[in-house]
């Protein structure tokens, strides 16, 4: 004869509720992982400061079956350089900078090739994946002056890129809130900058 006490079937029970809990964050997060920030610095050049940034973008199967049939996408990198401050318990940091360069992603399905539009500049790709590669490149941009920052001072750099979901019609909007298929985000990437 067996017997089952209640203190075993517990920790079954929390292994198995464990085990599940853990699939589905893997899930989660690997879904929503498609845009990588490869590296990014701040570099002085002529007293000026610059940034650069490398990210990986993939979009989903379903972003990319919405962008074949017409639907363009923006997308929106944003950078922020902040100041530390110790005696505040780091809440009420300083924002030195911050700014948004925003991109759009279109198909046109009469001469087949992407369009990647940044502002008033326009360039077009014969495929999806060279489209991505040029969005996935800041090249150096100017960020400040360098009187700007203080001497011997550390800030704080973070950059990231993401989909901007307000910019999809009203009912997707509606979609995206619930469907990590219309989640595309990268993690902020942080670093720390020395003057």
């Amino acid at each position: 004869m067996v017997f089952i006490t209640p203190s075993s079937r517990r920790i079954d029970l929390s292994r198995w509720l464990l085990a599940l809990c853990l699939s589905w964050c893997s899930t989660a997060f690997a879904a929503n992982e498609t845009i990588h920030v490869k590296s990014a610095e701040i570099s002085q050049s002529g007293g000026d400061y610059y940034l650069e940034a490398n990210f990986e973008v993939e979009l989903t199967r379903t972003l990319e079956d919405a962008l074949n049939k017409g639907l363009p996408l923006h997308f929106i990198v944003e950078f922020e350089l902040i100041r530390p401050r110790w005696y505040t318990l780091y809440l009420w940091n300083k924002s030195v900078l911050e700014f948004e360069q925003q991109y759009r992603l279109s198909y046109n399905a009469l001469t087949r090739q992407y369009r990647l539009s940044l502002g008033a500049l326009h360039q077009n790709f014969d495929t999806l994946n060279d489209a991505l590669a040029l969005m996935g490149r800041l090249r150096p941009r100017f960020l400040a002056d360098a009187d700007m920052l203080d001497q011997g001072k550390v800030y704080e750099a973070a950059i990231r890129m993401r989909l901007d979901v307000s910019q999809l019609p009203k009912p997707l909007q509606i979609n995206a809130l619930a469907s990590r298929d219309w989640n595309l985000n990268s993690e902020w990437y942080r670093w720390t900058l020395t003057r």
